[in-house]
């Protein structure tokens, strides 16, 4: 079991990600902000984040990433560098832009559609866990 921190300022999505996870076994921490994201990072130590680009910011989810995956070894969230994340995004159905994990621009692991596929959603975070 995984402990898994869902950062995303939906309810709805929230509720959809933790009844898929917790049917898979994992436990499940939310958080409604980066801001708060990044606090239950340090208090929580999840196994693995689930975030939402927009929030309250249309790139907040970029920014929390970028903080997290930050090089300097100085940074507030080092420690927490090697902990996967999964980036939610409704943008692939709306934009023909397409987006992908790069280590400089957008430091995550892998995307996953919105609206979430459970199936997917489960088999994307145990992959990532293994690892």
């Amino acid at each position: 079991m995984a402990k898994i921190l869902v950062v995303d300022d939906d309810p709805d999505m929230v509720l959809a990600a933790r009844l898929c996870l917790e049917r898979a076994g994992h436990q499940v921490v939310e958080a409604k902000n980066g801001d708060e994201g990044l606090a239950k990072v340090k208090s929580d130590e999840p196994d693995l984040i689930i975030l939402d680009v927009m929030m309250n910011t249309t790139t907040e989810g970029f920014q929390v990433a970028h903080k997290l995956r930050s090089p300097d070894p100085k940074s507030e969230y080092a420690v927490y560098k090697d902990i996967p994340i999964v980036l939610l995004t409704a943008i692939h159905s709306t934009s023909p832009v397409r987006l992908a994990p790069e280590k400089d621009y957008l430091p995550v692991d892998a995307f996953i559609d919105k609206p979430i596929d459970p199936d997917k959603l489960v088999e994307e975070v145990e992959k990532l866990i293994k690892k």
